[in-house]
């Protein structure tokens, strides 16, 4: 019987294959560049097969389309997206119509360890959570306490690594010590205690920064999949939701454990940290609001810069002119700089303090200039709560999901010119080099546009500005050939494989100034 059925399988197989093949060839030729839209499935086996190089692909679809796309996810999902990287269109949904563009409630699903906090709250919520965030970020004494925070963990953790591992003539990852500075930065103003992830010594385990990476690498597959799908996943507790699961529970644990550290303190009494001003409001009474929200700053403190620093860090190691330029501005400050000494009290390097370094515009600039071709948050989420008409001319449906890549809009030669792909900082600088340029939010978006725009941006800047002058000043930076450059899929652009370097100390440069 199955003999006589083999003749009738193969014809079957034969014609099936015939049209996958035909209806191939057919969308190729209409559609070139544009993901393949599959009878039932949708773009999603397309976009399956793109994530190994995700960004670039859809900075390449783009492109081809003048900006923005349209497509749908499998039959009955609900998945129906429109992707833009068009200026125009980003100022309509950030700022013009921008109540009609919430994150909406499945963002709040997919981000649920942090559900209810400013990252996923809409309307007053949001107003209220940023009222919050604001009185934090502009209290006296947490500044005072980020900047002491910066200065020790420089001085005395950042600059020592560097110096023994130029004098070993050792390699070292330099995304996972600048993850190390900046989760001790983010935290200590937050909890008024110091994690000690950057060691001089032997370097403890990152398992909590490691569960933040989670939250952002399944984070980003639960935008890719159908809700349905990851939500019956976490519901049997398998594949990315057991992981996300553990997770959870492992950055749950962290603050109730720094929170008590910070309680068990004797601390001065004119020290206030973000904890201290979150939970003297009354809403923060939950518990577990109250650790959700700290959770938030602290993703929204180490993920900015964490994340931008060693693409920066990169970008200058491959680019000595822009380097040279960095310190031919620091130059004249660096002679009125008394060195500190490091740890080790042997030798000593120049720290450069934000007062000193906030008018530089050649260093300000070539870190914009990382953060428009490596923005820390590659895309922007939205959804459409009623039908509108976009400045491109597209139709937008009520219910439809809208994804802004970030990452296209920076390198879209119609937005930045022909050398879109070139890492150039003088495109910031005024044509007498005395200041920065203005662009417009909508145009680079790093930082958010329109009323959610980063309220720590100035602080981040301040901060990036900092390390690396230090790091640039003391250090000649190498990065090891052969390494693959790409980022990590996830909701941040991380370097997949980290960023092998090896440094040099600068010797004499004092005498020389």
């Amino acid at each position: 019987m199955a003999i006589s059925l083999l003749p009738e399988l193969l014809i079957i197989s034969t014609l099936a294959i015939l049209v996958v093949h035909l209806y191939t060839k057919s969308w190729r030729s209409r559609n070139p560049f544009r993901p393949m839209d599959w009878p039932v499935v949708g773009v999603l086996p397309s976009l399956v097969g793109r994530l190994h190089n995700f960004h670039d692909e859809i900075t390449a679809i783009l492109a081809a389309y003048g900006g923005s796309i349209k497509a749908q996810g499998p039959l009955a999902s609900g998945m129906r997206f429109f992707v833009t990287c068009d200026p125009d269109n980003v100022r309509h949904i950030f700022t013009t119509n921008h109540a009609n563009y919430p994150k909406g409630e499945e963002f709040a699903e997919i981000f649920d360890i942090v559900s209810g906090s400013i990252f996923t709250a809409d309307g007053e919520p949001c107003r209220q959570q940023r009222a919050m965030f604001q009185s934090v970020l502009s209290n006296p004494s947490v500044l005072a306490l980020m900047a002491t925070s910066c200065r020790d963990k420089v001085v005395n953790g950042l600059l020592p690594f560097m110096a023994r591992a130029a004098s070993a003539a050792t390699t070292f990852d330099m995304q996972d010590l600048v993850t190390r500075l900046v989760f001790d930065l983010t935290a200590t103003p937050i909890f008024g205690v110091d994690p000690g992830c950057l060691s001089t010594t032997d370097m403890p385990s990152m398992d909590v920064a490691a569960a933040m990476d989670t939250v952002m690498e399944v984070g980003s597959f639960r935008h890719i999949v159908p809700a349905s799908c990851w939500k019956a996943m976490r519901r049997l507790n398998i594949g990315p939701e057991r992981k996300l699961a553990m997770a959870h529970k492992q950055l749950l644990g962290f603050t109730r454990e720094m929170m008590e550290k910070r309680k068990s303190r004797q601390v001065d009494l004119d020290e206030v940290t973000a904890v201290d001003i979150i939970s003297a409001d009354p809403q923060y009474n939950d518990e577990f609001l109250l650790s959700k929200t700290l959770i938030n700053y602290m993703i929204a403190g180490r993920d900015t810069v964490g994340t931008t620093l060693p693409w920066v860090f990169y970008n200058l190691a491959k680019n000595p002119r822009v380097v040279a330029a960095i310190r031919k501005e620091l130059a004249p400050m660096a002679s009125r700089v008394a060195p500190a000494t490091i740890s080790n009290g042997t030798d000593s390097m120049l720290f450069f303090e934000p007062e000193e370094t906030k008018d530089l515009v050649y260093l300000q600039a070539a870190l914009f200039e990382s953060l428009r071709l490596y923005p820390p948050g590659p895309f922007e989420r939205k959804v459409v709560l009623a039908d509108d008409l976009l400045p491109s001319g597209h139709r937008l449906d009520s219910g439809e999901t809208i994804l802004i890549s970030i990452y296209a809009m920076g390198r879209m030669e119609t937005v930045w010119g022909k050398d879109c792909y070139e890492y150039r900082p003088e495109r910031w600088i005024s044509e007498d080099g005395a200041k920065l340029r203005y662009v417009p939010s909508h145009k680079f978006m790093a930082f958010n546009s329109g009323p959610r725009m980063c309220l720590g941006k100035d602080i981040a800047i301040t901060q990036m500005k900092t390390i690396v002058a230090a790091v640039v000043w003391n250090f000649d930076m190498e990065v090891l050939e052969g390494q693959s450059m790409e980022p990590k899929l996830s909701c941040i652009l991380q370097m997949k494989s980290g960023l092998t370097v090896m440094v040099h100390k600068r010797e004499g440069y004092n005498n020389m100034i």
